[in-house]
């Protein structure tokens, strides 16, 4: 018998390296592919000419190799993974600008980021900034952020205390422990559990990528849990773990306050994403020189060159399949008629929910394969973002290259759950959650591009159902009420800024809050959510990892972005290399991490 057990453990390890080690063909990867820094273009209208391409038939390219509905940066990064390998690709937005939530937006001469606040992990030669690099030809450019980048500030008024976030291998250790003297041991158990995880992820993009039946025996087996610890932490919950390490309120709220990144509570979120998070920040924070519309604008042009193209005002209202049910192209609404676009392959960046409940059939959507993905995920917490636009510089304003998290009391679990079940009249009085930062004071382009002006952006949680009767309303004239209610809000959150940032009082010239259905509508999430489908422990289970695969079970459909992965900048990137892994049929992250290796070997060799 054991004998049998080895032979099927040698073939399944011969199986596993040879998935893991790529194969033959083109990878996006295969050269260095980065350019001498171009002038960056800080004309509105000369940049507005790549991200604002509308779409028309005519604009359709013919013999397509693939279409991508989003243009988010899962889907814009799959869309130039495979442009990079000579596929022409179609990206598809349904918005009127591309860039998904790395778009911008200007208002009374302000320009205002929706979704990129601060990026971490970006240091030079190691994979998430190579990838980046690729992706956009070298000609993206990132500026750290100060350290300490983020300020966890916890209490009233009257008892604020306030405590620094620093990056740095040791550092983030090291002033935690200058806070809570005599929580040295509580401090160095969650940095290790932390790592442990953090650093076990790998195994989550290689199961989407491996062979099913291989996938499955690590799963049911229960072998993944024993190679990785991020799957046997993936479905403990953060407080659990949290709880277990230290009495210390404060402390338990500061190793928990970047919840808001992703947001599910303590109680709710899986210890695994959020050590993802904490993993992915410790090495620093950037934020993307010239806004966030810099991701987009530099990546469109790698898919046209390759023949592609990227059009938005081009909501695609369904899935085209042919009698075997296959995928076979898209239909996109072009006013009040249906213009069909054909290709072998179709990418959805939509969203799990948007994919499978909106773009096809009834009948399809009741597939086993699909229900089964389905019954894995919910709905993630409806967003709340307010934009202030400031007259007068950082100096003058007391704004710097840092973020704030502002909870009223340590009680975090405690907070959130009163405010879900408080009447919404009363319950956005007192937000919760508050994260307060300045794209402004971290873009070292702005004072060039705004003088003598700056801005703000908050961003907290909200129900979908406290907004949703004014769903169907017209965009800036949902009624009164909606008017009053969004106005109660502002009031409550301007309260908690003035505390933070007391000299930005009498200096607004522009403010603005968008609710779970303006995300809705802008950005097409189904239920206002800013960070897809919810982050809870049961999405990272091995069991969820193994369903939720780029292949989905509709023959040519696949999926991208942050649903196939985890929320944010870099959990969508995720998305995208490993469904462009699967269409390849070669282990990207291989190919990448070879070309990290070769990049520090040159380097070297030029000191």
């Amino acid at each position: 018998m054991w004998v049998a057990v080895g032979l099927v453990v040698v073939l399944l390890v011969v199986l596993l390296l040879k998935n893991v080690l790529g194969s033959s063909g083109p990878s996006p990867f295969d050269f260095d592919s980065r350019e001498p820094l171009k002038p960056m273009v800080l004309d509105k209208k000369e940049k507005n000419k790549v991200l604002k391409q509308g779409f028309l038939a005519s604009k359709v390219p013919q013999n397509l190799d693939a279409i991508v509905i989003g243009s988010g940066v899962g889907g814009l990064g799959i869309a130039v993974l495979l442009a990079k390998v000579g596929k022409k690709v179609l990206v598809l937005e349904q918005h009127d600008r591309a860039g998904g939530c790395c778009h911008t937006f200007s208002e009374k001469g302000f320009e205002f980021d929706v979704g990129i606040h601060y990026i971490g992990d970006l240091v030079e030669n190691k994979p998430l900034r190579c990838i980046s690099d690729q992706l956009t030809n070298g000609q993206l450019q990132w500026e750290p952020l100060d350290n300490p980048f983020d300020h966890v500030v916890l209490g009233p008024p009257e008892n604020r205390r306030v405590y620094p976030i620093y990056s740095g291998k040791n550092r983030y250790a090291q002033e935690l422990k200058k806070c809570f003297p005599g929580e040295e041991k509580a401090i160095d158990e969650f940095i290790r559990l932390t790592k442990k995880c953090g650093h076990g992820v790998w195994w989550m993009p290689l199961l989407k990528i491996i062979p099913s039946l291989i996938a499955k025996f690590l799963v049911y087996s229960g072998l993944i849990n024993r190679l990785s610890y991020f799957f046997r932490y993936g479905t403990r919950s953060l407080a659990e773990v949290v709880n277990g390490l230290t009495q210390n309120e404060d402390l338990r709220a500061v190793f928990c306050y970047i919840f808001g990144t992703y947001g599910n509570i303590p109680k709710e979120a899986s210890f695994s994403m959020h050590s993802l998070l904490l993993c992915h920040y410790m090495p620093g924070a950037w934020y993307p020189k010239g806004g966030a519309s810099e991701i987009a604008f530099h990546m469109i042009p790698i898919i046209e060159k390759a023949g592609g193209a990227v059009l938005v005002r081009a909501p695609v209202n369904r899935i085209l399949l042919n009698d075997a049910k296959e995928a076979i192209g898209v239909s996109v609404m072009k006013g009040h008629e249906e213009v069909h676009v054909h290709a072998p392959i179709i990418i959805s960046d939509a969203g799990v929910f948007n994919t499978y409940q909106q773009l096809l059939p009834k009948e399809v959507q009741a597939m086993p394969a699909i229900q089964k993905q389905l019954s894995f995920v919910k709905h993630g917490e409806g967003g709340l973002s307010v934009f202030l636009g400031l007259e007068g510089t950082k100096e003058e304003l007391g704004l710097e290259a840092k973020n704030y998290w502002v909870f009223p009391e340590n009680n975090l679990d405690e907070l959130v759950e009163g405010y879900r079940k408080e009447q919404r009249e009363e319950a956005i009085k007192s937000v919760p959650l508050i994260f307060i930062a300045s794209p402004s004071a971290k873009d070292p382009t702005w004072e060039q591009r705004k003088p003598g002006k700056s801005t703000l952006s908050l961003v907290s949680f909200a129900p979908y159902s406290w907004f949703e009767e004014w769903k169907d309303d017209r965009v800036k004239n949902r009624g009164a009420d909606y008017k009053e209610l969004k106005e109660t809000l502002l009031n409550s959150l301007l309260e908690v800024v003035y505390q933070v940032f007391p000299k930005i009082k009498d200096r607004i010239e522009y403010l603005d809050v968008g609710t779970p259905i303006t995300n809705q509508h802008y950005i097409a999430a189904p239920k206002g959510e800013i960070y897809g489908a919810d982050h809870g422990t049961a999405r990272f289970s091995a069991e969820f990892c193994i369903s939720m695969k780029p292949q989905t079970p509709i023959k040519n459909l696949y999926l991208t972005g942050q649903d196939l992965f985890s929320c944010g900048y870099a959990g969508a990137l995720a998305g995208a290399m490993v469904c462009g892994s699967v269409i390849l049929n070669r282990n990207l992250y291989v190919d990448v991490l070879a070309l990290c290796k070769k990049l520090k070997r040159a380097n070297k060799k030029a000191e």
